[in-house]
């Protein structure tokens, strides 16, 4: 009885120590102003506005970083087609239009500019935080038309692998995409699940409740799992360093 009461505590001091150290309902609470939804506005359709994946605002507050090939598709002119942000909670919805895009294909991230300041979350400093690691990510892993309601998912790092994006087609490649071809870089995987709405959420630390990446659920699973017949349950996720080179590179005011 001694030792089986001994190996419990030992497993429980274990879970605690992955648990990380943030309280996860306070943290949960005050990031959720800040995680947006990525939708395309058309004013002839019905539903408006189709919810298309997940944002958070970052930088000075007027910047918003998700996923480029969420936004890769050409609008239609025709039918006033526009990609929009959507900031707020339920159904108290704001529409944000974006005025600048920038964007880096070969890390398939963007960072959408729009005119109000929303809280920003902090970007860790973190070049890749180490395996084993207890983080989450909130976004929203089923899209609707019903009002914005994040949901939050936690699990731990599972590895660091090597991955090379592919651009949406063969005329996206520009040269700087090109030469990422022949330099594969690490990405995270998890075993936290996400879904395809997923897809530009935050992904936290828990240790610090810092964003250490952009959940990728698109571009990299159809590189890493091309071999599979059905899609796992694996999740991937961008670090956070390509997305503050971005930011520093003076291409998203």
């Amino acid at each position: 009885m001694r030792v089986l009461f001994c190996l419990t505590a030992l497993l429980l001091s274990q879970w605690s120590l992955a648990a990380g150290t943030v309280n996860l309902p306070e943290h949960i609470s005050r990031i959720k102003p800040s995680i947006v939804a990525i939708g395309l506005l058309n004013p002839t359709a019905s539903p408006r506005i189709t919810l298309l994946g997940t944002g958070f605002v970052t930088g000075n507050g007027k910047q918003i970083a998700t996923n480029f090939h969420i936004i890769a598709r050409p609008t239609d002119p025709s039918t006033l087609e526009q990609y929009v942000v959507l900031s707020g909670q339920g159904e108290k919805v704001e529409v944000h239009k974006i005025l600048h895009v920038a964007e880096d294909l070969a890390h398939d991230i963007a960072v959408l500019s729009i005119e109000q300041t929303l809280p920003a979350l902090k970007l860790s400093n973190e070049k890749m935080l180490a395996e084993g690691n207890a983080v989450s990510l909130t976004g929203y892993p089923i899209t609707s038309v019903l009002g914005l309601y994040p949901a939050t998912h936690t699990g731990i790092i599972a590895a660091h692998t090597p991955v090379v994006i592919p651009a949406q087609n063969s005329q996206q490649l520009q040269t700087k995409a090109i030469r990422a071809l022949k330099q594969p870089y690490l990405v995270y995987q998890l075993d936290a699940t996400a879904y395809p709405g997923n897809s530009g959420s935050p992904l936290f630390s828990m240790v610090d409740g810092t964003v250490i990446g952009i959940i990728n659920r698109v571009h990299v699973k159809s590189t890493k799992e091309a071999v599979l017949s059905d899609p796992s349950g694996i999740t991937y996720a961008i670090p956070v360093v390509h997305l503050i080179n971005l930011l520093n590179a003076g291409t998203a005011p």
